[in-house]
C-alpha cells in the first residue's frame, strides 16, 4: 500500500448497501469498513480478500463520539486523508403511532441518525480535505404514517448533510447525496414484511450503479 493508495470509509459496512458498495470499491480503493457486527466485518473482509483488495476493519459503534475520534485519528495517523466516505449506517426503529414514540427507541434512533452524522462530520472533513467526496443515501420516510421515529431521524440527517453540500459547493470536499433504488435489505424488510423480495435491486446491482455514477 502506497501513499497514492486511494482510501474509501465506509460506515455501516457489514450488510446491505454498505457491505455491497465496500466489495463495488475495493478494487480501486482500500476500504475501511466501520460496523458494529465483528462477524459481518469479517465476512466482508473475506469477499474483499477473494477480489484482491484489502480492508480494515473497525468494529465500532458510530454512536459513540469517542470511538469515531479514535478511528479517524488512526486514519490521519496511517494515511492522512480520506478519498471517499459513503455513510450507509442507520438505526431503524419499529413502525408505531407517533403516540406511542418508545422513548428508548426514539433516543436510539436521535443518536445513530442524527446526532453521529453531526459528529462524523467534523471528524471526517478535514481528512476529506478539499478533494475528498462525501456521500449520503435519502430515504424520504418523514411525515409518512407509522415512520414518525425512523423519518424524523432521518430527514434530520439529511438536513445536515444537504445543509453541508450547501456550504461546500464552492470549496470542497464534495458532498452528494443519493436515493437508492428498495433493495432487500435488512432495513427494508423490517418496514415491508411479506413483500416480493425477488422484484427488487440487488444490494449489488445497486452498489455497481452507484459506484459507476461517482
Amino acid at each position: 500500500m502506497t501513499d497514492q493508495t486511494k482510501i474509501a470509509l465506509i460506515t455501516g459496512a457489514s450488510r446491505g448497501l454498505g457491505a455491497a458498495l465496500a466489495e463495488a470499491l475495493s478494487p480501486e480503493h482500500h476500504i475501511v469498513a466501520v460496523a458494529r457486527t465483528q462477524g459481518g466485518l469479517e465476512e466482508l473482509d473475506d469477499r474483499i480478500q477473494a477480489k484482491g483488495g484489502s480492508a480494515t476493519l473497525a468494529p465500532m459503534d458510530i454512536s459513540d463520539p469517542n470511538a469515531m475520534a479514535t478511528l479517524c485519528r488512526g486514519i490521519h495517523d496511517r494515511w492522512g486523508k480520506v478519498d471517499l466516505w459513503l455513510h450507509t449506517a442507520v438505526h431503524t426503529s419499529a413502525l408505531t403511532p407517533a403516540n406511542f414514540v418508545d422513548p428508548k427507541e426514539w433516543t436510539k434512533a436521535v443518536s445513530t441518525n442524527a446526532t453521529a452524522t453531526s459528529v462524523l462530520i467534523p471528524y471526517v472533513s478535514p481528512l476529506l480535505g478539499d478533494a475528498g467526496h462525501a456521500v449520503f443515501f435519502d430515504d424520504p420516510k418523514a411525515g409518512e404514517k407509522f415512520y414518525g421515529i425512523y423519518g424524523a431521524t432521518k430527514a434530520a440527517q439529511m438536513a445536515l448533510a444537504r445543509s453541508w453540500a450547501a456550504e461546500t459547493a464552492r470549496t470542497g470536499p464534495r458532498v452528494t447525496i443519493l436515493e437508492p433504488a428498495p433493495m432487500p435489505t435488512a432495513v427494508r424488510a423490517r418496514f415491508h414484511p411479506g413483500e416480493d423480495r425477488e422484484a427488487l435491486t440487488s444490494p449489488a446491482d445497486e452498489a455497481a450503479r452507484i459506484v459507476a455514477g461517482l
